[in-house]
């Protein structure tokens, strides 16, 4: 049997495992206090009446109806300050949640769309950054994340306007995703963006395989060459393509509250990350969109416990998957694997955990 999951003790274990966040949208960290409060800055009219109103409005169908509420938050960001306010309030709840290294995905797209500068964006969330990991000692890195359902000649027009900025940021943004709705925009689709993006030596990650079929996940790696998938969740439904993965080691930044809130599943017992984690793949546990979902990542550790039935031994085995998933230098996740055994050592265990 699991911890039960309403225990202080678990929720402090899992707290203070040293964890990486890899699948992180930072504009689906906005609160809708924050939400309010921004757009009382920039004298924005919001189509909800109060806060409660606007968190009422968090019932999602699918992921569409998610992405419609999420852009129409996401209007509020107008100034650097406004970015680096949103980026501030998250990192601040990683850190609660013993988080030590976060790559954080943002999608310039949707507010260069509006008329914000890419380099207003970059700016604001790289300030929050910064400081965070200069006060704080947690690093980050940024994931520039084309949006699927436009264009690929306008991923590449957002891609040259942000290598102009690259030097200037080099110490965070190293890596490329890819996010949006799957439904009807392949991967197949912006295979020509990620050669460039290869040949300029960032690494790569993109979404599949939440509300796209297991073959999105196959096209993800053959087509886009990503080396890490954002979800996975029905690659299971191709037995080969899921031995691949478990052969090769590729990670799945899985999101079980996101795939509850979006109706990927049905049920939280009825999510399929035990059993991936189980055969060996290398399966980690992330928020996704925490303000519109219910959950920051320690809540998703929680319910994995709670409805999955994983005890100490699992979690500590996924936030061992964070560390080994992320794109940090070898000798960074050799620290923080020592750290996490160190941890282990010093927890009230089971004796199978020493």
């Amino acid at each position: 049997m699991s911890d039960n999951p309403s225990t202080p003790t678990l929720l402090d274990f899992i707290q203070r495992l040293p964890k990486a966040e890899l699948h992180l949208h930072i504009e689906g960290t906005l609160e809708p206090e924050l939400i309010f409060q921004l757009a009382q800055r920039n004298g924005i009219a919001l189509p909800y009446a109060s806060i409660d109103a606007l968190r009422a409005a968090y019932q999602f169908e699918d992921l569409q109806s998610f992405l419609d509420l999420y852009y129409a938050g996401a209007s509020v960001l107008i100034t650097e300050n406004d970015f680096y306010d949103m980026t501030m309030a998250y990192m601040r709840r990683a850190q609660q949640d013993g988080i030590v290294h976060a790559e954080i995905m943002f999608d310039p797209q949707t507010h260069t769309q509006r008329g914000v500068s890419i380099q207003t964006v970059f700016s604001g969330i790289a300030r929050a950054l910064r400081e965070m990991r200069n006060t704080a000692g947690i690093s980050s890195y940024l994931i520039l994340s084309f949006l699927r359902h436009l264009s690929e000649e306008e991923a590449q027009t957002t891609l040259t306007a942000a290598l102009a900025l690259r030097e200037q940021y080099a110490d965070l943004w190293l890596a490329i995703g890819l996010d949006s709705a799957e439904r009807g925009n392949p991967p197949e689709k912006f295979a020509r963006v990620y050669a460039r993006c290869k040949e300029l030596g960032f690494r790569l990650t993109a979404h599949a395989g939440e509300e796209g079929p297991a073959s999105y996940v196959r096209d993800a790696l053959d087509l886009l060459q990503v080396e890490r998938v954002d979800h996975g969740v029905r690659s299971e439904e191709d037995p080969a393509l899921m031995q691949r993965l478990i052969n090769d080691a590729i990670p799945l930044t899985v999101c079980p509250l996101s795939n509850l809130k979006l109706c990927v599943v049905d049920d939280m017992q009825q999510h399929n990350l035990a059993r991936m984690l189980q055969q060996g793949a290398l399966v980690t546990v992330n928020s996704d969109d925490p303000a519109y979902f219910g959950g920051y990542v320690a809540d998703n550790y929680l319910a994995c416990a709670e409805y999955l039935n994983l005890g100490r031994k699992e979690l500590a085995e996924l936030a061992r998957n964070s560390l080994l998933a992320s794109f940090l230098p070898a000798n960074e996740k050799d620290h923080h694997l020592e750290l996490l055994a160190a941890m282990l050592d010093q927890a009230d265990l089971p004796d199978d955990m020493q």
